[in-house]
């Protein structure tokens, strides 16, 4: 008796019920495939076929596509708003006043007790760009690409807490389990290079993202598409190199071998990881020749390296956005920063809006606006979708517990705050909505967190309420059941 009549003849209910649930995965595969591809059934079929065999194979969107690839900068601890991009003059008049009951009753805040003080920026503003945009002087090289950014003042979230508010940003849910919007990009796209990830994560300042790995999780989506951490120092993928007495080509006999006992189980059982684990172990060998070379940031020009504020061999927030370049450059759907450090309650690891702020927005602002010019200058911007922003705003009072002190710190506010894009088919030297004159409330144009989803899966090319995936007997996306594309975004 040999494997293949044993595994036959011992195949359990739960083969059974395993078998039976892919083959209606692959029928409902090629039917979503076909009709969106505008393929006859028998192309669809075969295209059905190509992406269980490669899932990360390049795929057609639901209509053409104004951006084929994401660089999302995440500023984690989320920016103070009203000291960078949200100028309020009537806000900084009354700083040191009460705040009116009527923006307070019935609310609670973390670090306050008492009436807190309104707190209008210490920072100094001036209009940038043609169309006279407001920014302080904690971004001065954002002055100079201010006419590539769409700035929206009018964002707002339903979470006051980091880890579920990031994760409302980047799942549509604040409790973990579903899938980023990283790997639904990827799930729908594929790649547009087979030795790399279609999805790949670079994190600096030391710290994981608050929402952990399920920032940039597959959930319950295959686990080809999760996130792949690169690092800027050091391995890029940790554990990718082969062991020591192991060449190449050995380790071709080895993938060879595994790859025909996965066959063997995928035919035999059905199981979609299983189809998982021989698309990632071939990708993790092509990986290992492909990485090395795009994370070598040493090739750059003098001039390049300078303009980015990047030092090969070290880790910063400057190298990985100079990465994000080269990484898109080479066909990567979609880059995730993480940056650490943003949380300016101005007490403890938060710092604060005079100095603490400047310190840390220059070893920010230089590096993207240095990413926007780069990408414009290479013929990237705009088919490159760049969106930057935290996962909440900060408050227009001081934080309670720096209330006699010296250092200026606000705490953490849902209500409204800022984000911008740039690239990618939307609005150059643009701004959006706004919150009332101190800052309390979205005054117009009001964008949540599952529009802004809304409107970066449009500009890739999908409609987001078609983008789906059925778990648990429903169909699951990444706007929940929410979310609107914001139309006067878009150029």
């Amino acid at each position: 008796m040999d494997f293949r009549t044993s595994l036959l003849q011992h195949q359990t209910r739960r083969h059974f019920l395993g078998n039976a649930g892919a083959g209606i995965g692959a029928a409902a595969l090629a039917s979503l495939i076909g009709p969106r591809t505008g393929a006859n059934a028998e192309e669809g079929a075969r295209t059905a076929l190509r992406q269980v065999d490669n899932p990360l194979a390049s795929r057609q969107p639901h209509f053409p596509a104004k951006a084929k690839r994401v660089i999302y900068l995440h500023m984690t601890g989320s920016p103070p708003n009203l000291d960078m991009f949200d100028y309020k003059p009537e806000l900084i008049k009354r700083s040191d006043q009460e705040c009116p009951d009527e923006f307070l009753a019935g609310r609670k805040f973390a670090f306050t007790s008492g009436t807190p003080k309104l707190m209008g920026s210490p920072r100094k503003w001036k209009q940038v760009g043609e169309n006279g945009m407001w920014m302080s002087d904690a971004v001065p090289h954002f002055h100079e690409v201010a006419d590539e950014m769409c700035l929206v003042h009018s964002m707002h979230t339903d979470q006051f807490n980091h880890a579920p508010a990031e994760l409302l940003v980047y799942t549509g849910s604040p409790r973990s389990g579903r899938p980023s919007m990283g790997s639904w990009v990827t799930y729908g796209l594929g790649s547009e290079n087979e030795n790399l990830p279609g999805f790949v994560v670079l994190i600096s300042s030391g710290v994981q993202p608050n929402g952990g790995k399920n920032s940039f999780g597959s959930g319950f989506l295959p686990s080809v598409y999760q996130g792949v951490q690169c690092r800027s120092k050091g391995d890029p993928v940790l554990y990718s190199s082969d062991p020591a007495g192991m060449d190449r080509s050995l380790r071709r006999k080895t993938l060879d071998a595994l790859g025909e006992l996965n066959h063997l189980q995928a035919q035999e059982m059905g199981h979609p990881e299983t189809l998982t684990r021989i698309s990632q172990f071939e990708l993790a060998f092509r990986m290992q020749t492909a990485v090395p070379e795009v994370m070598d940031i040493s090739q750059e020009s003098k001039e390049t390296l300078e303009d980015y504020g990047a030092m090969p061999g070290g880790s910063s927030l400057a190298n990985n956005c100079l990465l994000a370049r080269r990484l898109v450059e080479s066909g990567v759907r979609f880059v995730q920063l993480f940056d650490w450090g943003w949380d300016f309650h101005g007490t403890g690891a938060g710092t604060g809006l005079t100095d603490g702020l400047t310190n840390k927005c220059a070893t920010m602002d230089k590096p993207i606006a240095a990413l926007i010019r780069d990408l414009k200058q290479r013929g990237l911007l705009d088919e490159t979708l760049i969106v930057w922003g935290g996962e909440f705003g900060r408050t227009p009072f001081r934080e309670g517990r720096t209330a006699k002190g010296k250092i200026l710190g606000r705490d953490h506010y849902p209500d409204t705050f800022t984000m911008w894009m740039a690239g990618g088919g939307v609005k150059g030297g643009y701004e959006y909505g706004n919150s009332d004159e101190l800052g309390f409330r979205v005054a117009e144009n009001p964008v949540h967190v599952h529009d802004l989803q809304a409107t970066i899966l449009h500009q890739l090319g999908f409609d987001h309420e078609k983008l789906t995936h059925r778990f648990q007997g429903r169909d699951y996306r990444l706007t929940d059941v929410h979310g609107h594309v914001v139309k006067d975004l878009l150029s």
